[in-house]
C-alpha cells in the first residue's frame, strides 16, 4: 500500500480525489437523461473537490503518492468524459472533444511505453504550471457551456474564445509533455 508520511494514504484530499471519480458517472447519467441542472451541479461540485483535495493536501500536509496518481487521473477521466458527452451533443466542438481526449491518449501511452522500456517515472513527471492552467481552461469551458445549457443562455464570442484558449493550451501542453517524454527514452547505443 502506497503511504504519506507516517499515515494512511487514505486522507480527505485521496477521499475527495475518489469521491470525483464517482461522479464521473453520475454526471454521465443526468447528462444523458437530459437532467441539465442535475449535470451543472455533478460538475460543479466535482471541479469543488478538485480544489479543496489538493488545498486540504497543502493545509493539513496530508500529501501522498497515492492521490499525486488518483488526483490527475480523476482530472482526465472526469473531463475527457464531459467534453465526450458535450461533443456528441454538439454543445461543444467535436474537433476540441478530440483534441482534449487525444491529448491525454497521447499523455497516457507515452507514460505506458516509457515505463514498459524500465523507465522509473515515479515522481519525475510532475504537472507544469502549463497542464495546471490548461486543465482549469478546460474545467471553466466545461462549466461555462454547461450553464448555457442547464439555463438555457444564449451562447456568445465568450465561448468560442475559450474553446480557441482550450484548443491553444491543450495542444501546447501536449506537445510540452510529449518533448518532456522523449527526454526519458532509453538511447542504446
Amino acid at each position: 500500500m502506497i503511504e504519506q508520511r507516517g499515515g494512511s494514504a487514505w486522507t480527505i484530499p485521496n477521499a475527495l480525489t475518489v469521491a470525483r471519480i464517482a461522479l464521473t458517472p453520475a454526471f454521465v447519467a443526468a447528462f444523458v437523461n437530459e437532467r441539465h441542472l442535475a449535470t451543472w451541479i455533478i460538475f460543479a461540485l466535482a471541479g469543488v473537490t478538485d480544489c479543496l483535495d489538493g488545498f486540504l493536501a497543502r493545509v493539513l500536509d496530508q500529501k501522498s503518492r497515492l492521490g499525486a496518481i488518483l488526483d490527475p487521473i480523476a482530472d482526465k477521466f472526469l473531463l475527457n468524459t464531459a467534453f465526450i458527452c458535450l461533443g456528441l451533443a454538439d454543445l461543444a466542438p467535436s474537433w476540441l472533444a478530440v483534441l482534449v481526449v487525444t491529448r491525454d491518449v497521447i499523455i497516457l501511452g507515452g507514460y505506458a511505453l516509457l515505463m514498459s522500456m524500465g523507465v522509473n517515472l515515479v515522481g519525475r513527471l510532475a504537472p507544469s504550471w502549463l497542464s495546471k492552467v490548461t486543465t482549469a481552461v478546460q474545467i471553466l469551458l466545461v462549466l461555462y457551456l454547461l450553464t448555457v445549457n442547464a439555463f438555457e443562455w444564449k451562447t456568445n464570442g465568450f465561448a468560442v474564445g475559450l474553446c480557441v484558449l482550450a484548443a491553444g493550451l491543450t495542444f501546447l501542453s501536449g506537445a510540452q509533455y510529449v518533448r518532456q517524454g522523449l527526454q526519458y527514452v532509453p538511447h542504446h547505443d
